[in-house]
């Protein structure tokens, strides 16, 4: 079947051996699928978490139909139409864990290309925003890199759950001025260094009661700033840099809660958990297409390399899709 891989002379497409599942593993012919951060920097052989590497099957979530189950496998069956994460997603086949997939709602007129966009985006935001972020009705949220993909879905799930102001960031200013078209109720730019400012008018002087931090690096100090006494900031993402200065004094000070997370460091188990919370809280909404992501272009397989060059252009919103 045809991979695309990480190898000696870089990512490229070649053929493989089509893989079989075992135990709890469902094999999926792929449709679509989606492109992140993550898997640019993979291209370039770097590692994430267990992923990546030469000989890697590159790409992290995808949608098509269940072809063939493990022993092990429940709740789907063959020719089922499902969307999920996980690794060597661009292939014509990927293995998926039983618990880490959603079915297509059959009702939502959805394609395999709208499917390809939503597994990281809900499962990532829904755990940083309400389970681990704790986001209450009447609350405000800040989502720092909310131009991104999980960015906007980030800011829909706020305001699905009843924030009452969301805030999004983004340096780009054309991408700013649409984030209020995905639930932003006020946008700013985190380069500009009067943003914090903008957020305390904005929240009467006390800051926000979350950050979703996609950025970090620089902006560390400011969003301790930024949150106000008590309050909370999820780590979820560091496109500004791994390493910055840190106040710990601001940080005890306003006792804020810091939570740094990942999905390469969850078990299997926790990771079906986070699947299940996403079908049990906010599906509905993802039945209805309250919560969806736009897509920037759609792709052929045989161009995936015009694929990332788009995203390493960085002059998107929404998802670059490949279709196969």
């Amino acid at each position: 079947m045809k991979a695309y891989v990480y190898g000696a002379n870089g990512a490229e497409i070649t053929d493989i051996a089509k893989p079989s599942p075992k135990g709890a593993q469902v094999l999926v012919r792929v449709r679509g699928c989606g492109l992140n951060r993550a898997d640019l920097g993979m291209t370039k052989g770097h590692v994430h978490g267990s992923a990546g590497g030469v000989g890697a099957v590159l790409g992290m979530e995808w949608a098509g139909e269940v072809a063939e189950l493990g022993p092990d496998a429940k709740g789907v069956k063959p020719g089922d139409r499902v969307m999920g994460s996980g690794g060597a997603a661009f292939a014509e086949y990927t293995l998926a864990d039983h618990g880490r997939l959603f079915r297509i709602p059959p009702d939502a007129n959805m394609n395999f290309e709208e499917a390809a966009t939503l597994p990281i985006a809900l499962t990532t935001m829904h755990n940083a925003v309400v389970t681990i972020g704790g986001l209450q009705p009447g609350q405000s949220v800040l989502i720092q890199g909310a131009s991104s993909g999980v960015g906007l879905m980030a800011m829909q799930i706020a305001k699905l759950k009843g924030a009452k102001l969301v805030i999004g960031s983004s340096t780009n200013a054309v991408r700013r001025e649409r984030l209020k078209e995905f639930g932003a109720d006020l946008a700013i730019d985190s380069s500009d260094p009067g943003w914090v400012k903008q957020v305390l008018d904005a929240t009467s002087g006390e800051g926000v009661d979350l950050i979703v931090d996609q950025v970090s690096g620089p902006v560390a100090n400011q969003n301790l700033a930024a949150t106000k006494i008590k309050g909370r900031i999820v780590n979820v993402g560091r496109l500004g840099g791994t390493h910055a200065d840190f106040n710990f004094d601001l940080h005890a000070a306003r006792r804020i809660s810091y939570i740094g997370v990942t999905f390469r460091t969850r078990s299997i188990e926790e990771i079906r958990e986070i699947f299940s919370n996403v079908r049990n809280d906010i599906w509905p909404a993802v039945e209805s297409r309250q919560l969806k992501l736009p897509i920037d272009k759609v792709f052929a397989f045989d161009d995936i390399g015009k694929a990332f060059e788009r995203m390493e252009a960085n002059q998107h919103l929404g998802k670059i899709v490949v279709r196969f």
